[in-house]
């Protein structure tokens, strides 16, 4: 009776009618996991007032950081696992869809200098960020719907200019031209994305790899850097 209840609470908070609670979980696992959902919801209903925006329920671990949290907006259904760590600190914050989850142990840093402020980050429905997962969000961030991203991937939207070689590179600047994941793709474990690149949709990125340039839809890539393995068959 518990799992069917358990069940239908989900599919209503998540709008998902086909959820549906695996029938191998014991009573005792369930009653902990409610009880650390539940206590995820209270520590959610002391951030919700100060966030920009939250139109759902939101659900807080522990020994999560967030800063700035009024450049926060977020949708239905806000996730935060334990000791993740969100600074908000930027030119146009951090927007998120429903639906999104942010993993145990990560970290969104939207500026890393007060000279140049960060753009900020925009993420879109039903997408997460994994475990151990790093965000240095300094040019735009933007992350669709439906996105699967493993533990300890890295995106970092700056690169450091170093074409004189007689001026130190930390004086010759940055350039900040973005990161954009579209719909639809699944960011591998240990992934690193750096500045300028975009997912296209429908992609795959394999584990480790080190994406420099465009993935085009519907391809799966790997290697360092990454290359096209094959593609997908598009839709």
């Amino acid at each position: 009776m518990l799992k069917v209840m358990t069940s239908r609470i989900i599919r209503s908070i998540k709008g998902d009618a086909s959820y549906t609670v695996d029938h191998s979980l014991s009573p005792g696992m369930l009653a902990k996991y409610l009880f650390n959902r539940v206590s995820m919801l209270l520590r959610g209903f002391l951030l919700k007032p100060f966030l920009g925006r939250s139109t759902g329920l939101v659900f807080v671990g522990r020994r999560v950081i967030v800063r700035h949290k009024n450049l926060i907006k977020a949708g239905v259904n806000l996730t935060i696992k334990d000791g993740a760590m969100i600074d908000a600190m930027s030119k146009d914050g951090i927007v998120l869809g429903d639906n999104v989850a942010i993993g145990k142990n990560s970290i969104i840093e939207c500026t890393g200098v007060v000279r140049n402020l960060g753009a900020g980050l925009k993420m879109g429905d039903n997408s997460n960020i994994g475990d151990f997962c790093i965000l240095a969000i300094r040019g735009p961030v933007v992350i669709g719907n439906n996105v699967l991203m493993g533990p300890r991937v890295n995106i970092h939207s700056e690169n450091h200019r170093f074409s004189e070689p007689k001026i130190p590179i930390k004086e010759q600047g940055e350039s900040r031209i973005g990161v954009v994941i579209e719909d639809d793709c699944w960011i591998g474990a240990g992934a690193i994305i750096l500045d300028g690149v975009r997912v296209k949709s429908g992609s795959v990125i394999a584990a480790g790899s080190v994406v420099t340039k465009d993935v085009p839809r519907y391809s799966v890539v790997g290697g360092v850097p990454a290359r096209v393995i094959k593609k997908r068959k598009s839709r």
